[in-house]
């Protein structure tokens, strides 16, 4: 849906035809594969953990590798596709992607695990900006371009939202490894359809890739993450301090360099508009909670709860019917009204979901209650998917759009690998806080070692735990969802003040506008 505040309308052109909508459907496979990839491990890793035996911090990487390497290189990848061709490098992308996950389903160790989730993470950069890119490529007519981004990004949400149900059907039949050769059936598709229905198509000007740039931004990423990570894992300590006090220094060099290059990977003049910045807060801070408290809920239900993969993952149907039917409802109620109150009600309502969740606990009511607030979670992200790319896309140029969609995604990819390793991290610093406190100098030193990484330990260590010492370490790992709740709810709260605030100058597709904001001349100072 396109929204008259900072909008550039698209000339007129021949409206979509089957062919068109057809390209759509092979759009979103790999875009369908990409929202799985980031959620069909969080049932696999107790399975996964027992096998590979990682520490907490490689646990982490093993799950968000993957989601910082696309954040790191999804603008280089853009710049890329203009260059070479946006369907060759979709093409070259689902191959690398296929292979990465052939060789992450069958790792023997759990570096070599995070290696191919960070190939993954590479090879799924991608394929994000070259989607968005021929969407807007097939669909000229931009009610048709707005709804087919709407499909994309609502594919992405069900992806991800899927994630787990896929994942426990399949964990439930095969080893853990088959959560990532999923992805080689649906690459073998889009290879033989996408010559057919897709347009090549490469820019006919275009800026050096600068590989300083490229650099700066993938290290600043990974080098503040890592800090991150260390901090909550270990306190505070030098080496974490150094490595995110540089990642923000390199972030500002990258930042600095952006404003000097006369064709940067990240055109810093998008954020002169308010709608461009607020939407992608908005995303940002909403996705974040989103995959932490999945990350954290899916857990709960195996490792707590004892629920095995497959009724785990059955467990989380309702919340992605949640999602679905809000993806469904939110365009056309912003049809009328407008998206921020949209998106800023939807936030408004998730926020008790979260803090449902500080109720749960060990008994067995506590699976339909953590289920619950879930389910208002991702009414949250429902809405997020439906309306938040087309708020950021719409907010550029239409020169610059293309430089809209690939921060949109860097965004939304970014928000959920740090809601792994944001909140993930404070659930291991309060669920080590708790244990610290356990009478744990009976044990065996390595057994007691494993118990303090993480609850995936305890559990696998059962046969050598006394049973209290299991419940103990299940009381402490809902003690961090608890207080991971408490913060989401209240973060999302705020959420949902900025959004109706600074969003409400975006008015609705058939609410009457100035002439002159209809006419393509609005807000956006950017040139």
């Amino acid at each position: 849906m396109t929204y008259h505040s900072d909008n550039y309308p698209a000339p007129a052109v021949t409206g979509a035809g089957i062919r068109e909508w057809a390209g759509l459907a092979v759009l979103a496979l790999p875009t369908l594969l990409l929202g799985l990839d980031v959620t069909i491990l969080y049932l696999a890793l107790p399975a996964m953990a027992v096998d590979l035996q990682p520490n907490s911090t490689q646990a982490l990487w093993i799950m968000d590798a993957y989601g910082f390497m696309i954040a790191g290189f999804l603008i280089t990848m853009g710049t890329l596709g203009d260059r070479i061709g946006r369907r060759r490098l979709l093409l070259i992308g689902a191959l690398a992607f296929a292979t990465a996950s052939v060789i992450a389903a069958y790792a023997t160790s759990a570096t070599m695990l995070i290696a191919a989730r960070a190939a993954l993470g590479v090879a799924g950069a991608t394929l994000m900006p070259s989607t968005l890119a021929l969407i807007s490529n097939l669909f000229g007519v931009a009610r048709q371009r707005a709804l087919a981004i709407g499909i994309w990004a609502t594919m992405f949400a069900l992806g991800m939202a899927a994630g787990p149900v896929v994942g426990g059907l399949l964990l439930d039949r095969f080893w853990w490894g088959a959560a990532f050769l999923i992805a080689v059936p649906v690459v073998g598709v889009l290879l033989v359809a996408a010559p057919l229905l897709l347009p090549e198509h490469r820019a006919i000007t275009h800026g050096r890739l600068d590989l300083v740039s490229v650099l700066l931004s993938l290290m600043a990423i990974l080098l503040a993450i890592y800090g991150l990570k260390e901090m909550a894992r270990v306190g505070w300590a030098p080496a974490p301090a150094v490595s995110l006090v540089t990642g923000v220094g390199l972030a500002i060099l990258f930042v600095r360099r952006q404003y000097r290059l006369a064709h940067p990977l990240l055109d810093m003049r998008l954020f002169a508009s308010r709608t461009f910045s607020a939407a992608l807060l908005v995303l940002l801070i909403g996705l974040i909670g989103v995959a932490g408290v999945m990350l954290l809920v899916t857990q709960y239900l195996q490792l707590v709860a004892g629920l095995s993969p497959w009724v785990a993952g059955l467990w989380m149907g309702p919340p992605a019917l949640m999602m679905v039917a809000a993806g469904i409802a939110a365009p056309l109620i912003a049809r009328r009204v407008r998206p921020g109150h949209v998106v800023a009600g939807a936030l408004a309502l998730s926020a008790p979901g979260y803090w449902l969740l500080v109720g749960v606990d060990i008994s067995p009511e506590g699976v339909g209650v953590a289920v619950a607030g879930f389910s208002l979670v991702y009414l949250g992200l429902g809405t997020l998917a439906a309306l938040g790319t087309d708020l950021v896309v719409s907010s550029a140029p239409a020169d610059r759009a293309g430089s809209a969609a690939a921060m949109s995604e860097m965004v939304q990819e970014l928000g959920v690998a740090l809601g792994v390793a944001l909140l993930g991290s404070l659930a291991t610093f309060v669920y080590r806080t708790r244990m610290s406190e356990s009478n744990l100098d009976d044990l065996p030193f390595e057994v007691a070692g494993v118990v303090e990484e993480g609850l995936w330990g305890a559990v696998s260590a059962t046969g050598h735990l006394p049973a209290e010492i299991v419940l103990e370490a299940q009381r402490a790992f809902t003690a961090g969802l608890n207080v991971t709740g408490a913060i989401g709810g209240i973060g999302i709260l705020a959420l949902a003040s900025v959004a109706a605030v600074f969003l409400r100058h975006v008015h609705a597709l058939d609410e009457a506008v100035p002439s002159e904001a209809a006419e393509g001349r609005g807000s956006c100072p950017i040139p």
